[in-house]
């Protein structure tokens, strides 16, 4: 089937839509996406769902597919449901052009979805800037619109949160304060974000926090406390997350041992391998993959060294 066959069928509600003719889709030229434009005006509301969604999964399932050009001419869709598919299939866009539309949909948006996704892609393109990938202007237009978000009394709680989330990995006062304000908060679903927010940070002087939320009565923040000081990587703490692998929690049993595959060395892999012999197979499955990622990561540094 050809661009265009693939194109002229999508406005036929009864065709069906084969992975084969939606994968012709990809990468198509500007004639073509001119093309794919004049076809989706004419396409009914579900049927339009339906393909952004699929297009989503198929670029989600391979590496060689995109569609992204389709998917950037869907953040100013109509419908909001189409929008939020399209920011997810943009997940793996690092263009900085892309910055300016997800700020505004950010920012001005009607949907608390729409908004809350545009907060976790932009959450991308703060861990670029951090890795020193972004330019100065762009990460200051990022970190500005997602601390904007934070501070908004007025938009939704969940949009706040993972703004703040996102804007973890910036190393900057205002961020950090950000934080701070945030986990001090009377809202338990921002200091839950203000804790992720500390892992993705990557800085130690979070550490006295996370290890003292290790013992909150809230599994929740039991569980990404965990996972804060996973990412954080600091060997110190594997005394203390081997403790939770026996906690009254499954999801912070398997936070734990997650973390340790991710902090590594001796005393981790040490852990891990006793976990192998454990009688409840969760336990046992999770430090498999733990161990599985530890030896990869392992290799990878040696490979760079």
């Amino acid at each position: 089937m050809s661009v265009e066959e693939a194109i002229a069928s999508l406005g036929n509600g009864a065709a069906p839509m084969t992975d084969t003719s939606l994968a012709e889709l990809s990468g198509l030229s500007p004639e073509e996406l001119a093309l794919f434009e004049q076809a989706w005006a004419g396409i009914g509301l579900e049927r339009r769902r339906q393909i952004v969604s699929r297009l989503v999964k198929l670029a989600d399932d391979s590496i060689e597919l995109s569609f992204d050009g389709i998917f950037k001419k869907r953040l100013r869709d109509p419908d909001a449901g189409v929008r939020s598919q399209a920011i997810e299939g943009l997940w793996e866009c690092e263009e900085p052009s892309l910055i300016a539309p997800l700020v505004s949909l950010l920012e001005e948006d009607t949907s608390e979805i729409v908004q809350t996704e545009a907060a976790a892609a932009l959450g991308r393109f703060a861990m670029l800037a951090e890795q020193g990938k972004l330019e100065e202007d762009n990460t200051a237009r990022v970190r500005q619109a997602l601390l904007a978000a934070i501070n908004d009394g007025n938009k939704a709680m969940e949009v706040r949160c993972c703004a703040l989330e996102s804007v973890g990995p910036l190393n900057f006062p205002e961020v950090n304060r950000a934080i701070m304000e945030s986990y001090r908060s009377d809202d338990d679903r921002l200091s839950l974000s203000s804790v992720c927010a500390m892992g993705s940070s990557c800085d130690p002087f979070w550490l006295p926090i996370l290890l003292q939320e290790l013992s909150n009565a809230n599994a929740e923040m039991r569980c990404a406390a965990a996972a804060a000081l996973g990412e954080l990587e600091e060997e110190s703490t594997v005394p203390q997350l081997t403790e939770l692998i026996y906690d009254e929690d499954a999801d912070v049993q398997l936070a734990a041992i997650q973390a340790l595959g991710e902090i590594g060395g001796s005393e981790a892999r040490e852990c891990l391998e006793l976990c192998m012999d454990d009688s409840n197979e969760t336990i046992c499955q999770a430090a498999e993959r733990a161990l599985e990622e530890l030896v990869d990561k392992e290799g990878l540094q040696s490979f760079h060294a």
